[in-house]
C-alpha cells in the first residue's frame, strides 16, 4: 500500500472523532465507542497489529481512564465537601470582595491559580479543580469548563514539576546519537541541551501567553455575555495584559535560570501575589463590573448537573475555607519534587502488570501518588475541619459518585482508542505507528516551512494522546530529524513541538470529557471543542510565526506575516475599543449637559 494511502488511513481515527464530536455534535459517550472500534479495525486489518497487542493497549487505556476518573472524583468530592460544609460561601464572598467582575475572577482563578495547580500536578488536574469551583461561585457550567480549558496551554509544558520537558522531551530524544552530537557541538551535555530546550519553550510560551488572559475574557463575553460581543472582554484589556505579564515574565526567567521544574508553579504564585493586591486596589480595573445574564436568560447548553451556590452569609473564616486547596497545593508540590522523599514513598505502593497478554506493553499504576488520592484524603480532613455531620458528607460522596458514573463511558473508550493508536507501531507489515506516519506525511508536504507546522504536530499529538508529555515522547525525535533534514535548528523545532503539545491540551478528548464531567455537563464535549478551537488557532498561528522568525529572522516571509497579523489584530481591536469608549463618553457627557 502506498505511503499516502496509509497516511489517509492513519487519519481515519482522528477524522472519526472530529466528525462525530465536533461536526455532528454527538456526546462523547456515543462518539468514542465508535472511534475506538474504527481505530481497532484500522490497526488490525490494515496495519497488521496482532490481536493481543490491541487487547493489551486497550487494557492499558482502561487503567489510565480509571485513574483520570479518580482524579475527577477527588476534585468534585473536594468541592462538594466545601459546599455541604458551607465553606464555599466564604470562598464566593472572598472573590466578590476582590471584585464582583466575572472577567477578573476568571483571570485570577484560571490563569493564576490554575497555573499554580498545573505546575504542581499537571495531567488535567487544573480543569477538574477549576471548572466545579467556577460553577460554585456563579459561572455557567459551559463557561466554567471553557475558561478552565483555555488555560490548559501556557503552563502545561512545565506541569507536574516539569514532567513534559524532563520526561517527555528527554525520553523522546534520549539515546539518539544525532542528539548527543548536536549537544556536544554546542558544548553541552544531553541533559543541559534538554534544559536549554525548556528555556526556549518558556520564551515562546511567554510571548504567546501575555495575551491569553485577554483571549480568555473575550471568549467569555463572546459566548456568554448578554450582548455576545468581544468588546466587553476588551474593556479589561489593561488588566488582562498586566495579569499576562505578571505570570509570564517570572515564568520565563525561572525556566531559564532554575530549569523546567518550577516555572508554572512559581509563576502562578508570583502572579497571584502581584495581581490580587492590584485588583483590590483597583489598578487597571474597568469602571463598570461585568456579569453573566440573569439565570432566566441562560441557554440550556450553558447549564449542567452542578449549580451555583446561593449568596449566603459566610460562617467559616477565609483561611479555613481555603485551607483544603492550600493543603492540596502543598502536598502536590512536596510529592512531585524528586529532591524530597515523599513522592518516592507514595510510589512504593504500585500495581504493575508486565508484558500484558504476552506483549511488550506494561501497565503500572501508583494509586497513592495520584492527585485523586490526595484530594480524597484532604476531603476527609475537611470533614473533621468543618465538623460536618455524617449525612452531609454522605451526600457529598454520593453526588460525586453519580457524576463520575455518567462520565465513565466516554473515558473508558477514549483513552483505549488513544493507546491502540499510539501502539500501532508493532505490526506485521513493518509500518511506522499511525501518529508517526501522519507526522511524516505533514513534513513531506510543507518542507522548509516546517517551523510553522511543528506546533501543529505537537498539538495533534496531545489531541490524540491526551498529554503534552506523551506528545513529546512520540514526536520529539521525529521533529529533531525533520529539522536536520531541512537544515534548521533542531532545538528550536523541538521547543515548538513542546509548545504545540501544551496548546493541544485545550482540545484533547479526555481533558474535555474530564472537565465537563467535573462541571456536570456530560454530552456537550463537541460544543466545547468547537468553542476552544478559536484560542487554539491563535496559539498555534502565533507559535508557528514566532518559531519561523526565531530561525530565519525578520524579513518578508510567512513567519513575519503570522506574527504581524496576530499583533495587528490585537492592536486594532484595542484601538477600536478605545475609540468606541471615547465616543460613548462624549455621548454620555452630552446627555448630562443636556440634563
Amino acid at each position: 500500500m502506498g505511503f499516502w494511502s496509509l497516511a489517509l488511513l492513519a487519519l481515519t481515527p482522528i477524522l472519526t472523532v472530529l466528525l462525530l464530536l465536533v461536526i455532528l455534535g454527538w456526546p462523547a459517550k456515543r462518539a468514542m465507542p465508535l472511534a475506538f472500534l474504527m481505530t481497532g479495525l484500522v490497526a488490525i486489518f490494515f496495519w497488521g497489529v496482532p490481536y493481543n497487542y490491541v487487547a493489551a493497549a486497550s487494557t492499558k487505556g482502561v487503567v489510565t481512564a480509571l485513574e483520570v476518573l479518580f482524579i475527577v472524583f477527588g476534585a468534585v468530592l473536594m468541592l462538594n465537601t466545601l459546599r455541604e460544609s458551607g465553606a464555599i460561601h466564604t470562598i464566593r464572598a472572598g472573590f466578590t470582595t476582590i471584585t464582583p467582575d466575572r472577567r477578573i475572577q476568571a483571570i485570577i482563578i484560571c490563569w493564576l491559580f490554575g497555573s499554580f495547580i498545573e505546575g504542581a500536578s499537571g495531567f488535567g488536574t487544573p480543569s477538574a479543580i477549576l471548572a466545579p469551583l467556577l460553577v460554585a461561585i456563579g459561572f455557567p457550567a459551559m463557561a466554567a469548563v471553557l475558561s478552565a480549558l483555555i488555560i490548559q496551554s501556557t503552563p502545561v509544558s512545565f506541569g507536574a514539576v516539569g514532567t513534559p520537558i524532563l520526561i517527555g522531551v528527554n525520553s523522546g530524544l534520549s539515546g539518539a546519537p544525532n542528539v548527543a552530537e548536536q549537544a556536544a557541538a554546542l558544548g553541552m551535555t544531553t541533559d543541559e541541551f534538554i534544559r536549554s530546550i525548556g528555556g526556549q519553550v518558556a520564551i515562546f510560551h511567554g510571548m504567546i501567553g501575555v495575551f491569553l488572559p485577554l483571549v480568555l475574557v473575550m471568549m467569555l463575553t463572546l459566548f456568554f455575555g448578554e450582548k455576545r460581543s468581544i468588546w466587553a472582554g476588551l474593556e479589561v484589556w489593561k488588566f488582562a495584559l498586566f495579569a499576562g505579564l505578571a505570570f509570564t515574565v517570572p515564568y520565563a526567567l525561572i525556566a531559564n535560570v532554575l530549569g523546567p521544574e518550577f516555572p508554572s508553579l512559581f509563576g502562578g504564585l508570583i502572579g497571584l501575589a502581584i495581581v490580587v493586591p492590584a485588583a483590590k486596589k483597583g489598578w487597571f480595573m474597568p469602571k463598570k463590573s461585568w456579569d453573566f445574564p440573569p439565570l432566566s436568560k441562560w441557554e440550556q447548553d450553558w447549564m449542567g448537573m452542578l449549580s451555583a451556590d446561593p449568596l449566603t452569609k459566610p460562617t467559616i473564616s477565609m483561611f479555613k475555607a481555603w485551607f483544603p486547596y492550600i493543603l492540596i497545593g502543598f502536598i502536590l508540590v512536596i510529592t512531585r519534587m524528586d529532591a524530597l522523599p515523599f513522592g518516592a514513598a507514595l510510589k512504593k505502593v504500585a500495581i504493575t502488570i508486565e508484558q500484558v497478554f504476552g506483549t511488550t506493553i506494561d501497565i503500572s499504576s501508583t494509586p497513592l501518588f495520584l492527585p485523586g488520592t490526595i484530594m480524597v484524603a484532604v476531603s476527609v480532613v475537611g470533614y473533621f475541619l468543618y465538623k460536618m455531620d455524617r449525612s452531609s458528607y454522605r451526600t457529598a460522596v454520593s453526588n460525586s459518585a453519580k457524576m463520575i458514573v455518567s462520565a465513565a463511558p466516554a473515558l473508558l473508550f477514549a483513552v483505549p482508542m488513544v493507546q491502540v493508536f499510539i501502539n500501532s507501531g508493532v505490526n506485521a507489515n513493518g509500518y511506522e505507528s499511525m501518529p508517526l506516519l501522519l507526522a511524516e506525511g505533514v513534513s513531506k508536504m510543507v518542507g522548509e516551512h516546517w517551523p510553522v507546522v511543528a506546533p501543529v504536530v505537537g498539538a495533534l499529538g496531545a489531541f490524540i494522546a491526551g498529554s503534552n508529555t506523551i506528545s513529546n515522547m512520540m514526536f520529539a525525535l521525529f521533529q529533531f530529524g525533520a529539522a536536520e533534514n531541512v537544515g534548521i535548528s533542531p532545538a528550536t523545532i523541538v521547543a515548538l513541538q513542546a509548545v504545540g503539545g501544551a496548546a493541544g491540551n485545550m482540545i484533547c478528548v479526555h481533558n474535555v470529557v474530564a472537565a465537563a464531567a467535573a462541571a456536570g455537563i456530560i454530552g456537550k464535549e463537541g460544543v466545547l471543542i468547537r468553542k476552544v478551537l478559536l484560542p487554539l488557532t491563535y496559539y498555534l498561528v502565533f507559535a508557528g510565526g514566532l518559531g519561523y522568525v526565531a530561525i530565519h529572522g525578520f524579513g518578508l516571509h510567512i513567519g513575519t506575516l503570522f506574527v504581524a497579523t496576530v499583533l495587528l489584530v490585537f492592536l486594532i481591536m484595542i484601538l477600536k475599543y478605545q475609540r468606541k469608549a471615547k465616543l460613548a463618553n462624549i455621548e454620555n457627557n452630552k446627555k448630562v449637559s443636556t440634563l
